[in-house]
């Protein structure tokens, strides 16, 4: 685990950030006073489609981890590409943060400073960006403990928590373990600790995720982890990376397990199984995740496979949509017709496909081929 950490901690070195994150001034009536906001919208941003928003409290050690990991993530397919804030807390972290010493909740500036996140930044980014129905915060000790009064909103304003490490104001925990079992709306959770912290506070994290061992509950996806050999500050850089992983799980392009044990081994039809992951991900996610290359690939090789010609047939009609200027979808369809027994078709189809462009293994030579192998 700790190569793991220190591998990810070189990524983000490596990563070159600052052209595409900036710095912004922001006036806010509620804290009375400039705070520093960092931005990052990705390099490809376009209005015409949404966009998740991850908010990073303690951005001043936090934002550079989130950013790099998240990029990583999406550039290999892992998990949406997303619009990422930050506030910058040097020296500010407790006095945001700050709550009632006998309720355990939000109090003075505390107040203030999670009126400004609901109320004012929050708005103002999605003035600006197409932003997706799907919302993350992240918060690491003292802001680990803040996030969490989001979720007793009667509406939490939030979709995922990566809560890293945090340091709980008095009875939170217990709080959070009638809370979290009770959501009614699809809900993220992610817990982590550094084994190597103050033991109280260890310990209470523990109590958390003992108790919501016990839960059963269809709206919430819950995820744990701890840290040996890391205190709750080094916690961060190891906890990210898991989280977003954990979180975007359905997102990601379908593998060699989930092809041997659930599209080989199903009795249902193969498409059906891609149908139902992108459907899942859409009510999980908030938006429609375009189809990719993979997971189609992954989908024609199980139609062949279990000889599901239905499913091969649905699959062309999907490919000619998601990916219209090349071959695939119409050597799919042609290839259907012609394990189909109308070859006439099949040849026509076929001919439709030369004239377009090439991708993946299908290419003019083997087109050339598919139809001489018919006429012959």
């Amino acid at each position: 685990m700790k190569t793991l950490c220190y591998t990810l901690l070189g990524l983000f070195s490596l990563a070159n950030l600052h052209a595409q994150i900036k710095q912004i001034p922001f006036d806010s009536e509620y804290l009375e006073e400039t705070r520093n906001i960092r931005l990052y919208v990705p390099e490809n941003y376009t209005d015409d489609r949404p966009y998740p928003l991850i908010v990073v409290l303690d951005a001043d050690h936090l934002f550079d981890l989130v950013v790099s990991n998240a990029r990583f993530y999406a550039a290999n397919g892992q998990m949406p590409e997303s619009i990422i804030v930050g506030i910058d807390q040097e020296g500010r972290s407790e006095s945001d943060c700050i709550y009632d010493a006998e309720s355990g909740f939000p109090a003075g500036k505390g107040a203030d400073f999670f009126e400004f996140i609901g109320i004012e930044l929050l708005p103002s980014v999605a003035d600006k960006y197409n932003l997706a129905n799907f919302k993350m915060i992240v918060g690491h000790l003292f802001t680990g403990n803040f996030i969490n009064y989001y979720i007793f909103k009667d509406k939490p304003l939030f979709d995922a928590y990566i809560d890293i490490h945090p340091e709980f104001a008095p009875k939170l925990e217990k709080r959070l373990a009638e809370r979290l079992p009770a959501m009614n709306t699809t809900k993220f959770y992610y817990l982590a600790a550094g084994e190597d912290g103050d033991k109280n506070q260890v310990q209470r994290i523990h109590d958390l995720n003992t108790s919501m061992q016990k839960v059963k509950n269809d709206h919430l996806f819950y995820f744990f982890d701890s840290f040996e050999n890391t205190d709750g500050y080094a916690a961060a850089s190891c906890a990210i990376p898991r989280a977003l992983n954990h979180i975007f799980t359905i997102y990601r392009p379908i593998t060699p397990y989930e092809y041997k044990n659930n599209i080989l081994a199903s009795g249902s039809p193969v498409f059906e199984y891609l149908d139902k992951k992108y459907q899942r991900a859409e009510e999980l996610f908030g938006f429609r995740k375009p189809v990719s290359l993979n997971d189609i690939m992954a989908i024609y090789a199980g139609c062949l496979k279990k000889d599901d010609m239905a499913s091969l047939e649905q699959l062309s009609e999907l490919a000619k949509k998601e990916f219209p200027e090349t071959m695939l979808g119409y050597y799919m369809e042609a290839e259907y017709f012609e394990k189909t027994g109308d070859l006439k078709k099949a040849t026509k189809t076929y001919k439709k496909a030369f004239g377009m462009k090439e991708i993946d293994f299908i290419h003019k030579d083997l087109i050339m081929e598919r139809i001489e192998a018919i006429n012959d």
